[in-house]
């Protein structure tokens, strides 16, 4: 018998405003990750990459996994690189692909018959004018491939293939240089901090040319003994600092950081200090310098990987503010909540924190009742879903009237299935239309359902907008008023027009 789940749909969404100042959520009130929904209300897909600061704006650099790339497995395709921008590191604007990996040269470099293709980091070069994005690619001897753009979000152009000082004279396509950074000094002078996996995970730093778009040769290696990757360089007080995941473990759902000091970026560099025996629950990916007002910040970021699940669209972000001691030693990670990045950040309401759960199937459906606060015509429905699991069959959409008792008058007003491949494998806004009538006053319910023998679809929700032992009633102005008889809210919401 197919198990039917009354949840609470709502379409409001409380945004949190703070007085000249970026606060981030990294977990809601009970510990669990919350999911980043850019300004369509798509969740954010860039995952281990970085975010980078360019005059005045943030940009969100990182791989794309929502046309259902999976690790290991040779069928899946590659789904590029994508960018966001933000003015507060709260609201997201998606600013589309970095370039086009559609291409078949793109999907043969990078799709499930290779390693993959990683970390996209951008600086800018004031001498040439031009934007240098830097990706891990495992199809070519360095492990790097190297653009150019005028612009912070492209397009980026490919350039000449880089060359490097380590592993020059190993196999192609091999496994040689692996997780990366870019980083820019002071007096302009480029660094490129890279994995050494010919070493099995040792950290190299090597000066870039002029133009940031190869290196030079001078170069330091083995800074870390092995074991060890995704290296972030940045620069306090006149002392440099690499941290580093420590151990490497990939797409693992918590790993160790280090840090290690110097005077220059060739060292000489210092024994290791562990930070964090989790990353709060992630991979260490970036650290990115922000200048706010007087006060320099150093975002910590962390990619929080399903524990090596297939599908990780649906893994989320970690992003703090590091902190010093006063011997300029960086303090051990808290794993904040809620990261403010000013004394006087202050939240007018109460957020909204959403994460994701995914069980509609075969043996499971979703269902919510809402009713009509003015007659017209349902002319839409929109939630937030995604899918995992590669399911065998679409997901259906159905609208129904509701007598007094809450039960069904007969057959659905409306059905409409949607096709697994309009739907992506993070979570997005998907809309049938059912274009039927409904009266003002009248109660119906929408049912989300699946025959799919594989895998589920899923959805976003949140739990802290209603307290369970009430119901509560909460409007919109599209046209229904939403019964919040559980203390669950998913992202849904019907237009009458």
């Amino acid at each position: 018998m197919r198990k039917l789940i009354l949840l609470s749909f709502i379409a409001i969404i409380f945004a949190a405003r703070f007085t000249a100042a970026q606060s981030i959520k990294n977990f809601d009130k009970n510990g669990r990750q919350v999911t980043k929904f850019d300004n369509l209300g798509n969740a954010v897909d860039a995952h281990d990459g970085e975010i980078a600061l360019f005059n005045g704006v943030y940009y969100l650099y990182g791989t794309s996994y929502d046309c259902g790339f999976e690790w290991g497995n040779k069928t899946a395709p590659f789904c590029g690189f994508k960018t966001y921008s933000s003015t507060d590191l709260q609201h997201w604007t998606d600013r589309g692909f970095m370039f086009d990996a559609q291409t078949p040269v793109w999907q043969t470099r990078c799709d499930g018959k290779t390693y993959g293709c990683f970390r996209p980091h951008v600086i800018y070069n004031k001498k040439t004018k031009r934007y240098v994005l830097w990706i891990n690619v495992y199809d070519n001897r360095v492990g790097y491939r190297v653009f150019t753009s005028k612009t912070p979000v492209g397009p980026f152009t490919e350039v000449k293939e880089p060359t490097l000082a380590v592993n020059s004279e190993m196999p192609v396509a091999g496994l040689n240089n692996g997780d990366h950074d870019t980083f820019v000094d002071d007096d302009g002078t480029g660094y490129l901090a890279y994995t050494d996996w010919r070493t099995k995970g040792s950290i190299v730093i090597e000066k870039l040319s002029a133009d940031y778009l190869t290196g030079t040769g001078q170069h330091v290696k083995s800074i870390t003994n092995g074991n060890t990757e995704a290296p972030a360089l940045f620069k306090r007080q006149g002392k440099y600092y690499l941290i580093y995941s420590d151990p490497n473990c990939g797409y693992c759902s918590g790993t160790g950081a280090s840090y290690r000091t110097a005077p220059s970026p060739l060292g000489p560099w210092s024994d290791g200090i562990k930070i964090s025996d989790n990353s709060c629950g992630g991979q260490p990916s970036f650290v990115s310098t922000i200048k706010l007002n007087s006060e320099t910040i150093f975002l910590f970021g962390s990619d929080l990987w399903n524990n090596a699940a297939k599908n990780e669209a649906l893994a989320n972000f970690y992003w703090a503010p590091l902190t010093f001691a006063a011997d300029g030693s960086i303090n051990p990670m808290q794993c904040e909540q809620t990261a403010n990045f000013t004394r006087n950040s202050v939240s007018n309401k109460p957020t909204e924190d959403f994460t994701t759960g995914c069980d509609i199937g075969k043996n499971v459906q979703r269902s919510q009742t809402f009713t009509a606060s003015k007659s017209g015509t349902l002319a839409g429905i929109s939630f937030t879903t995604f899918q995992t699991g590669h399911p065998d069959a679409g997901l259906s959409v159905e609208v129904f009237e509701l007598d007094n008792a809450g039960r069904p008058t007969g057959n659905a007003l409306s059905a409409a299935t949607l096709t697994v491949d309009s739907i992506s494998w993070s979570a997005r806004n998907i809309a049938v239309k059912p274009n039927i009538p409904v009266i003002a006053g009248k109660r119906y319910a929408v049912v989300i359902k699946s025959v799919t023998t594989k895998g589920c679809y899923g959805f976003a929700y949140s739990d802290i907008l209603t307290d369970p032992n009430n119901v509560a009633s909460i409007s919109n102005d599209g046209g229904a008023s939403f019964s919040t008889e559980k203390n669950r809210v998913l992202k849904l919401q019907v237009a009458i027009r």
